[in-house]
């Protein structure tokens, strides 16, 4: 039987499936689930600046905290230091419970607030920490690089306190994706997740009001990071990529190592299917590698990436003429 085992980010998985972050990994008992099914590692639901803030405010709203500014700040740093410790002790329990490697996840909005978190959560035995950070460019006037710069020096403070491996999970709003990549790994950034899921409003035409677009993927998705990930693989050489986003099934995890990814990270489908989809994707890749004759996921990983396909240009839009043509 084909040998499925694989290195990200300097980790050892016994396979390329990860089970992302979401609130499928918010508990002890659902990372046991996902582990007994065969998981090759999973992230840990994110903790939210965001989140932590919004609980503040909450409480401080709700009582006469708001009316003396001490009780407010004491309020804000209970809870942060609450939700910290919550977040800790799941890191604990899960290296306990399970034999696959436990990665962290944290949302930033600034970079001060979570230094000093990411080194706890090193100290609470996390295998490797996946940095969820997006910046809206909201600012006309701003420069693109001065928006890329922030990244680059999240990781160098991030690197400067923490020796575990950091993953960035970044969104393709880039002028110029490949250059940010292209430094991330420069950098020595242990790998990066391609591509974040962010909430995207919707419009009610009904009660105009403003609401929530579809929160899960859909298998079309894949997609658009397929593109990148087969470009990026074979424009940018040793860059550990996890594909995220569309993943729905083992043909899509198999087409995605195809085109270069390390490994693939899957949520939505799982939320549909339940975790039973986990050993079906596993056994889809070990039939079609037996069927192969891959021995080892080496064997065929980026085998039609950008660099080595022979018609690298099908992951350009130039061939869009090519094919839509007579639809347009």
């Amino acid at each position: 039987m084909a040998d499925l085992t694989t290195k990200f980010a300097g980790l050892e998985l016994k396979n390329p499936l990860i089970v992302g972050s979401s609130g499928l990994t918010d508990s002890i008992s659902k990372i046991k689930d996902i582990a007994a099914q065969g998981a090759g590692a999973v992230i840990l639901k994110s903790l939210f600046e965001e989140q932590i803030s919004y609980e503040a405010q909450n409480t401080i709203a709700s009582n006469e905290a708001n009316e003396y500014p001490e009780a407010a700040d004491y309020i804000k740093e209970y809870t942060k230091d609450n939700s910290l410790s919550d977040y800790l002790n799941l890191i604990r329990q899960a290296k306990k419970e399970v034999d696959i490697p436990v990665i962290a996840s944290i949302n930033c909005i600034t970079v001060s607030e979570w230094i000093s978190f990411a080194k706890s959560i090193q100290e609470a035995g996390a295998d490797a920490l996946e940095v969820n950070v997006f910046i809206l460019p909201m600012d006309r006037n701003q420069k693109s690089e001065n928006y890329e710069m922030v990244y680059h020096d999240l990781f160098q403070k991030l690197r400067d306190k923490i020796s575990i491996p950091v993953i960035f999970k970044i969104s393709q709003q880039f002028t110029n994706l490949l250059g940010v990549l292209n430094r991330f790994n420069a950098d020595g950034v242990n790998g990066v997740t391609l591509f974040n899921r962010f909430y995207e409003p919707d419009i009610d035409i009904e009660n105009l009001t403003l609401k929530s677009a579809e929160v899960f993927s859909n298998p079309s998705d894949l997609r658009k990071v397929l593109r990148w990930v087969a470009i990026a693989s074979g424009k940018i050489h040793g860059l550990d990529i996890s594909a995220s986003t569309g993943v729905h099934d083992g043909n899509a995890m198999i087409k995605l190592l195809l085109g270069g990814a390390t490994t693939v990270q899957v949520c939505s489908s799982i939320y549909k299917n339940g975790t039973g989809i986990i050993p079906d994707m596993i056994k889809e890749l070990h039939q079609w590698m037996d069927n192969k004759g891959f021995e080892n996921i080496k064997a065929f990983r980026g085998k039609l990436n950008y660099d080595k396909f022979k018609n690298p240009e099908m992951y350009e839009r130039s061939q869009f003429m090519k094919y839509f043509s007579n639809h347009v």
